[in-house]
């Protein structure tokens, strides 16, 4: 077995890999960019080297960099993690020319998977079913829009070269084409350093269906179950479960089978994962391969009771995979959430900064955190912004889903937007709990997804004593010390020798200005809202615990300061809280004119122009940040009185793109 192994990645599956190392005696060697020098992963491993700046490609994707590093080291393996290099047929040779031993497949197997066009070509000769389509060398743009003509609208472009949503696009219109290829292939150049694109009929309301393959070097070939990833955003996955509800066993025993004999196609060895997409009709197509770990692999690991990581140590170091493996059956359910920042209300969004707080539920049997992030640590644009992934099980799939809503509901998190109470509604659906499962569940359910959160007098209510606790605790802490503890002049709860204190509290709860009469008493507070007298009363702990009495009703929160206010959590939802200065209200004024870079990016396309008169919606500017596109659209009818950028700037967030006028302004 190893004695050191050097993890050529970072963030949450760094910090995986590390402790399965530890479990397994081996030590780690972690790598580290400008940026996370102070990083979790960092801090867990048993060594740790620089390998250059913040930016991917010039540290995780400098290939040489981190074989030097492993060679300095005395490591005797890398393990690649997922993305970065670990699906790069150049990198696993190169480890190979260095005398160390990638943790995967083989170079071949990775390149045969690399090229989706060549990879469903491969499948269809090994008879595994394939979507219909185009996958040719021609990549003209006259032949591609001929191409989907000959499919059929709708159709689903995809970049060959890469996955995770980049480069994808779906194109429902012949008109819309021409535009939509153009975007897809920009953001497949910035993310793959490849723009080849292939063409698929898309289908409707399909199931994302993956199987976890394990092969060894001695003939051995394993499917592990399969996992339904089918609710997910910018076609990215967000909710992944194993097993996938409601297959029949007949069904199920065919993709198995079909997994099985795309991972022979091409000698896999390793853990891998072959995706397909169920069609409603009972039919399934193969969609690619990952020749590598995936991100969701802990589902899998909670119903077969397997550690993969481990497997994958075992397997690359020339061991033969457990013959029992043929006979191991599902154990319960498990459902992983990916908890980033992000922000749902704005199409996803990434959000940069510091996470100022962060509170996660005790882990236990039924109930697993993955992170490699900590309160203190930043979200920056460098790189992935997931902050953790949340995994429970149980013994079936209804006490799973219990269990997920519960968990998500003790989740805290401050100084960056985060998807939290976006799962969290999501996992109380009724159309989840039935696992009305398909690609289009978020779209169905926007409705009550991205609907404004509950703002009522019992949330007013905890927002008001937030306040009131928060300013007693800081008055506690800065007062002067007495010799008598008891002395009213020591005091910090609005004492008064004849009557009861009274104030009027403003503040604004999710951009709702409010004023809430407050009468402070002995052992709390009555407040007055709505016109109704409601006694609160409560403590706020170090960690930011809120524990309340609001009327007869005990409810628990968290309530931390956040930036210049304060931010609430309440049954997963999630509040801001501000007490402008009435002054500062009064005389500011907002800039409505202009169109501003939601966040750090590259300037990739200008498609509007000075003077053109434009309708609500249309797209003006795109922009590339977090390796991804963002576009900026008119927010209604009006004429673009100036673009502010060209192609190819670096623009900071908050920079003004688009100078605009509203008709009629």
């Amino acid at each position: 077995m190893f004695s050191k192994i050097l993890i050529a990645n970072r963030g949450e599956i760094a910090c995986r890999i590390i402790r399965t190392a530890r479990k397994m005696g081996i030590r780690t060697v972690a790598v580290y960019s400008d940026a996370d020098r102070d990083a979790m992963h960092v801090a867990l491993a048993d060594e740790a080297i620089g390998i250059g700046p913040a930016p991917a490609r010039s540290s995780y994707l400098d290939a040489e960099k981190i074989i030097a590093a492993a060679q300095a080291s005395g490591a005797e393996a890398i393990h690649p993690g997922y993305g970065f290099l670990s699906e790069n047929a150049g990198f696993a040779e190169a480890c190979a020319s260095a005398g160390l031993i990638f943790i995967g497949p083989t170079p071949d197997a990775i390149r045969a998977m690399g090229g989706k066009s060549e990879a469903k070509a491969l499948m269809a000769q090994a008879s595994v079913p394939v979507v219909p389509g185009y996958h040719g060398e021609d990549q003209a743009d006259k032949k591609l829009a001929g191409e989907a003509e000959t499919i059929g609208y709708p159709v689903l472009l995809k970049a060959s070269a890469g996955g995770g949503g980049k480069g994808m696009r779906i194109v429902r219109q012949k008109r819309d084409f021409a535009a939509e290829l153009a975007g897809a292939k920009r953001e497949a150049l910035a993310a793959f350093g490849n723009d080849r694109m292939l063409i698929e009929k898309y289908l409707e309301r399909p199931r994302h269906v993956e199987v976890q393959v394990f092969a060894d070097g001695h003939g051995n070939c394993f499917s592990l179950f399969e996992r339904d990833c089918s609710i997910q955003r910018r076609h990215q996955k967000v909710i992944e479960e194993a097993p996938a509800p409601g297959l029949p066993d007949t069904l199920r025993q065919r993709i198995y089978d079909a997994a099985a004999a795309a991972a022979r196609a091409i000698d896999y060895r390793g853990a891998g994962t072959v995706e397909f997409l169920l069609d409603p009709s009972g039919e399934f197509y193969f969609m690619e391969m990952n020749t590598r770990l995936q991100v969701e692999h802990p589902v899998t690991e909670y119903i077969t009771g397997l550690d993969l990581v481990e497997w994958q140590i075992r397997v690359a170091n020339g061991e033969t995979l457990p013959e029992d493996w043929g006979t191991l059956r599902i154990n319960g359910h498990a459902i992983e959430a990916r908890i980033y920042a992000e922000d749902p209300a704005h199409d996803f969004l990434p959000s940069i900064g510091t996470v100022s707080h962060l509170v996660f539920p005790d882990e236990g049997p039924h109930l697993r955190i993955d992170s490699g992030i900590r309160a203190g640590d930043a979200i920056t644009v460098h790189y992935d912004p997931m902050i953790a992934k949340l995994i429970v099980w149980d013994h079936d799939r209804p006490s799973a889903v219990r269990r997920l809503r519960l968990a998500l509901e003790k989740l805290a998190i401050c100084g960056v937007t985060s998807n939290a109470a976006f799962l969290t509604r999501l996992a109380g659906l009724a159309a989840f709990a039935d696992a009305e499962l398909d690609t289009g569940f978020i779209a169905r359910s926007e409705a009550v997804l991205f609907a404004p959160a509950a703002t009522g007098e019992n949330e007013i209510a905890m927002a008001a004593l937030g306040l009131l606790l928060s300013r007693q605790k800081s008055g506690n802490a800065n007062a002067p010390s007495q010799a008598d503890p008891y002395s009213p002049w020591n005091a910090t709860n609005a004492f008064r020798l004849n009557a009861s204190a009274r104030e009027s509290l403003h503040f604004v709860l999710d951009q709702q200005p409010l004023s809430v009469s407050v009468a402070h008493e002995a052992d709390g507070f009555s407040l007055e809202i709505g016109g109704r007298t409601i006694r609160t009363h409560g403590s706020l702990s170090s960690d930011g615990g809120l524990h309340a009495t609001v009327g007869d009703r005990k409810r628990q929160g968290y309530f931390f300061a956040e930036g210049s206010g304060h931010a609430l959590f309440l049954d997963g939802e999630y509040y801001r809280i501000s007490q402008p200065d009435p002054v500062d209200i009064a005389d500011s004024s907002t800039h409505t004119g202009g169109l501003e870079a939601p966040m750090p990016g590259v300037i990739r396309a200008i498609l509007s122009k000075n003077g053109a008169a434009v309708s609500a919606g249309e797209a003006l500017v795109v922009m590339e940040a977090m390796k991804m596109e963002h576009t900026i659209r008119a927010p209604a009818k009006g004429i673009v009185t100036a673009i502010n950028c060209a192609e190819g700037d670096m623009v900071t967030a908050g920079a003004v793109l688009v100078d605009f006028e509203p008709e009629g302004a």
